[in-house]
C-alpha cells in the first residue's frame, strides 16, 4: 500500500468521486465498552484513552496483514469507524455530525505481547498498536451530515467463528462527546478517522487466519493474516 491512499466508497463509485479523502491519522479510543475493560481487567478511565495510528496503518478491504517479527500475540479488536469530511476545532459534541462524512467498521490490530511489556516498564507502546496495516478499514457508507443509528451493530469473525458482536450503544462515550473532545486537543483534519473502541471477545490471530468484520449498512472487511 501506498501512503496516498484514499478512503474507499460502499455503493456507486461515481456519486462519491468527489470525495476522494486521502487517508489521515487515524485517532483510535481504548477502554470504551464496558465488556471489553471487565475481560482485560482494567478500570473504567476518567476520561477517554486516546492513541494514534500514521495512515500507513490502513489497509482496504482484501488487504494481508502481517504479523511483526516482534511478536507472538496479535489480536483484533473490531470497531466502528468514523471518517471526518471537514476541519473540526473546538467543536461541542451537537455539531459533530456536520463534519463527519462517513463510517464503516474497522480492525485494530494489536501485538498484546508487545503491549502488555510496555505497559509494565511504564513505556509508550506505540509499536504495538501502530505498525503498518494494524488498522484496515472497510468501504465507508456517507453520513449526509446524519448521525449513526445508535443501534450500528459491529461484528468479527474469525474463519467464519464469530468472535465479537455488538451495538454502538454500548458505547461508555458516545462518538460525538469522542469527536468532540478529540477537537479541544487537536484540528481534525479532513481524512482522519476515529476508531471508536472495540466490545469484549477479542482473541489472538495467527498466519492463514482470515478476519471478516461486518457493520450495519451492508458493508464488511475482509483481511488474511500472512
Amino acid at each position: 500500500m501506498k501512503h496516498q491512499d484514499v478512503w474507499q466508497w460502499h455503493g456507486d463509485s461515481e456519486q462519491h468521486s468527489t470525495r476522494d479523502l486521502v487517508v489521515g491519522s487515524m485517532f483510535c479510543i481504548g477502554k470504551n465498552y464496558a465488556d471489553h475493560i471487565a475481560e482485560m481487567g482494567d478500570a473504567v478511565p476518567g476520561d477517554p484513552v486516546v492513541f494514534l495510528k500514521p495512515p500507513c496503518a490502513y489497509a482496504p478491504s482484501g488487504a494481508q496483514v502481517r504479523i511483526p517479527s516482534i511478536s507472538q500475540n496479535m489480536h483484533h479488536e473490531v470497531e466502528a469507524v468514523v471518517v471526518v469530511g471537514s476541519p473540526m476545532v473546538d467543536v461541542a459534541p451537537e455539531q459533530v455530525w456536520e463534519h463527519v462524512v462517513g463510517y464503516g467498521v474497522g480492525i485494530d490490530f494489536t501485538l498484546r505481547d508487545v503491549q502488555r511489556k510496555a505497559k509494565d516498564m511504564g513505556l509508550p507502546w506505540t509499536v504495538a498498536k501502530s505498525f503498518r496495516h494494524s488498522g484496515p478499514v472497510s468501504p465507508l457508507i456517507p453520513t449526509d451530515g446524519q448521525p449513526i443509528d445508535t443501534s450500528l451493530e459491529i461484528s468479527c469473525t474469525v474463519n467464519g467463528t464469530e468472535k465479537q458482536r455488538s451495538t454502538i450503544d454500548h458505547m461508555q462515550r458516545t462518538i460525538p462527546e469522542l469527536l468532540s473532545y478529540l477537537s479541544q486537543l487537536f484540528e481534525l483534519r479532513p481524512g482522519d478517522c476515529v476508531f471508536t473502541g472495540t466490545p469484549a471477545g477479542v482473541s489472538q490471530v495467527v498466519a492463514g487466519d482470515r478476519i471478516a468484520a461486518k457493520c450495519s449498512g451492508g458493508v464488511e472487511l475482509e483481511v488474511d493474516v500472512v
